[in-house]
């Protein structure tokens, strides 16, 4: 009997054009990425923070308005050297543009992380719902020389990221203060590692 009814629920979802939806909470999505969070460490502490912070964690792609999004959700943000300005959601994600997250990120992890996942999508029409499953990446910076986390410089408090700046339970740095970095600044107003 259990047979019979499985073959017919197969038999209407293929014949009737049914499609088939997973769920998350209140997301709906159609299929799931997984983020290689330590291959793409930075990109990926951004992406999960956001997401944590109420962002969408699903993304439909919408490649012809990603050109549009990406000017809403960087406008008023002055470039870095060095720096990439990463939006969550992504430019080609609808959910994207204005009112999106955007941190200054390590440009090779940035780009790298771009590459990764237009070459994921790439299969994937417009229209569909991905759900991006980022965890937090083991090691922030693997093959950094950067100082250790509480380490000084004349006398200076350095921090890593923000991260550390959390963890040290400094958060929010402001100009001035012991630790406090432009680099730690993402959007320039004097306060750094904002929660």
């Amino acid at each position: 009997m259990r047979k019979v009814l499985l073959t017919a629920l197969c038999a209407i979802i293929l014949l009737g054009g049914c499609r088939l939806e997973a769920r998350t909470g209140s997301d709906v999505y159609d299929a799931k990425l997984v983020f290689p969070s330590d291959r793409f460490p930075e990109t990926a502490l951004h992406i999960n923070g956001a997401i944590a912070q109420g962002y969408a964690a699903v993304c439909t792609i919408d490649r012809d308005g990603a050109e549009d999004n990406r000017k809403q959700s960087l406008a008023g943000i002055e470039t870095r050297e060095g720096y990439d300005r990463d939006e969550w959601p992504m430019a080609m994600c609808k959910e994207g543009g204005e009112g999106a997250s955007v941190a200054y990120i390590d440009a090779g992890d940035n780009r790298g992380a771009g590459s990764w996942v237009g070459s994921q999508l790439s299969d994937y029409p417009d229209g569909t719902r991905i759900l991006f499953v980022v965890g937090k990446p083991g090691n922030l910076f693997p093959e950094s020389s950067a100082p250790p986390l509480d380490s000084t410089i004349d006398d200076q408090i350095v921090y890593a990221n923000c991260a550390a700046v959390r963890a040290a339970g400094a958060a929010p740095l402001y100009r001035g203060d012991p630790g406090y970095s432009a680099k730690l600044d993402r959007d320039g107003d004097g306060i750094a590692c904002e929660t």
